[in-house]
């Protein structure tokens, strides 16, 4: 569900660029060879799982409600006990048990969700490209390791900071994707979105056109496999 192998990095980086009082937030979900990886930009104090005292999984969006919502909403997340059980109780009610059993689903989807900075914040401020650019070769270990079908990369800076060139998301609209090389040898094909949380809000009906367009191609390319 975590490759745990890696944290020891992403939590270096966090001491250098995350909240002092927070932990580092690290990506989960399923591991092998999953459908579509979703990566986001950094975590923020509103996980609950960055608090120190927390004890189970560190996974992105932990007690949050709106990210859940439109997982939902995409048929990314479908267990409809589990979404009403986060729809109904507040963020310190989370417990250890339920995290897990919140990202057993997301595994069971074959979707993995990361974000691109594991450093966590105390609020949403952006973060510069050059701390961005600082875990970039985490990242891309990360993708080697999980070897996903497919990214979908969130917002203007997490794309141009991963594909290592200026990115406009509004260009993409329909099927369009750049590719990824990787160490292994293999290109990973992107497919560049808008942000569709927190101050992405505004463009919240292009980003599910565009990450419906996404996940038409997955569910295509998975039925055409042999």
């Amino acid at each position: 569900m975590q490759i745990t192998e890696l944290f020891p990095r992403f939590d270096n980086l966090h001491k250098i660029h995350g909240s002092k009082n927070l932990t580092s937030i690290y990506g989960a979900g399923e591991i092998n060879n999953p459908n579509i990886c979703l990566i986001f930009m950094n975590p923020t104090a509103k996980n609950i799982a960055s608090s120190p005292n927390w004890q189970g999984i560190k996974a992105p969006w932990l007690g949050t409600k709106n990210v859940w919502r439109l997982f939902n909403k995409l048929g990314l997340f479908k267990d409809a006990q589990i979404l009403k059980q986060i729809e109904t109780i507040k963020p310190s009610e989370w417990t250890n048990d339920f995290a897990e059993e919140v990202y057993n689903e997301v595994a069971k989807q074959s979707i993995y969700i990361t974000n691109i900075a594991k450093c966590t914040q105390d609020d949403a401020k952006h973060l510069s490209d050059s701390i961005y650019k600082e875990y970039l070769p985490l990242m891309i270990e990360e993708i080697t390791y999980i070897k996903p079908k497919l990214i979908l990369a969130l917002g203007n800076q997490v794309n141009s900071v991963l594909l290592g060139r200026p990115v406009s998301v509004s260009k993409y609209t329909t099927d369009e994707f750049e590719y990824l090389p990787i160490p292994s040898g293999d290109q990973v094909k992107v497919y560049p979105s808008y942000y569709p949380v927190g101050q992405g809000m505004r463009n919240m009906s292009k980003a599910i056109y565009r990450i419906n367009k996404v996940l038409e191609i997955s569910k295509n390319s998975s039925n055409s496999t042999p």
